[in-house]
């Protein structure tokens, strides 16, 4: 896959095909809109493209705003290459850029810099200057300088529209399950390994410590089955998200167990994908207590693991 930075490369795209937007997340609205994409390349012996936006507009627009993000670029561009797409046009989102009219936006971008010969975008999609720019806007621009336009109905799952903010408010709310089913895999952090302090061996629960992301979707505290990926190697695992209230802790982090034996992690990459919650946080009177409440979400997690996996047939 090819990733271009900035829309003005003059290089021929046979027969583009395109869609528009950030796409963080890459649920399974996003899937099925590239899939058609791809599909009418295909069809045409054309080029799959995608243009997304470097830094997120709302950074731009909001820098007030906490903003969160379900993928980074890393993985928002693997998730592209992964799906079929032939090239990814990544644009610099600015002020200027933010000031295009939608006419300019459809003649300098999609038309002179893209060469879009048809482009697939959700029915509701809005366009150029503070987002004055509507489908019928798009069409009659297409018309204009020579593209077709393709409203595309959103998918819906769970009796509603899939979209990222939906997801982001179900991880926040520790539902990542539900999560899971909206993306079509589980949510995922990943970070090197940080030294910890050491009380997991007390326990008898060993643990990695993550930091948390601070411009990541982060899911509400509690306990966690998981599988942890170190290098190819998956794993069951159990973790923890919060700021440990038993030892008066202060600071929110990560903390995975992984149950099929000792690992040392320390240094190393690792993802940790979360099935479903277990329970939330909790204070507890004293270690041996923790201990055995720690005993008990080990069992659950393996009981939940156990059916995630018959699940997806692993």
């Amino acid at each position: 896959m090819k990733v271009t930075r900035g829309y003005s490369d003059q290089s021929v795209r046979p027969y583009p095909v395109g869609t528009i937007g950030n796409f963080d997340g890459h649920h399974r609205g996003h899937h099925a809109l590239l899939q058609k994409v791809i599909e009418t390349a295909r069809r045409n012996e054309g080029t799959a493209v995608v243009l997304t936006f470097d830094p997120h507009p709302v950074k731009i627009l909001a820098p007030q705003a906490d903003f969160r993000f379900l993928t980074d670029e890393h993985q928002k561009l693997t998730r592209f290459d992964q799906a079929g797409i032939d090239e990814v046009v990544l644009v610099e989102f600015t002020q200027a850029f933010a000031s295009l009219t939608p006419e300019l936006f459809a003649e300098q971008v999609l038309s002179k810099g893209l060469g879009l010969k048809e482009i697939f975008v959700g029915q509701h999609f809005a366009f150029g200057h503070k987002r004055t720019g509507k489908i019928d806007d798009l069409r009659r621009l297409g018309e204009q300088f020579g593209f077709i336009v393709h409203p595309t109905p959103p998918v819906t799952l769970d009796g509603g529209v899939v979209s990222s903010t939906r997801i982001r408010q179900l991880i926040m709310a520790g539902q990542v399950a539900q999560a899971m089913r909206l993306l079509g895999r589980p949510y995922a952090l990943d970070g090197f390994v940080i030294p910890g302090e050491g009380r997991g061996q007390t326990l008898g629960c060993p643990t990695a410590n993550l930091p948390l992301p601070p411009d990541r979707v982060t899911p509400a505290d509690g306990i966690y089955a998981s599988v942890t990926i170190v290098g190819t190697v998956r794993h069951d695992s159990v973790t923890y998200i919060g700021s440990k209230p038993t030892f008066q802790g202060e600071t929110r982090g990560l903390e995975v167990s992984i149950l099929d034996g000792h690992h040392n992690l320390y240094g190393h990459m690792i993802t940790v994908e979360l099935i479903d919650r277990i329970r939330g946080d909790a204070q507890f009177d004293g270690e041996k207590t923790l201990s055995r409440q720690i005993a008990i979400d080990v069992e659950s997690a393996r009981e939940i693991l156990r059916r995630y996996h018959n699940t997806i047939g692993a």
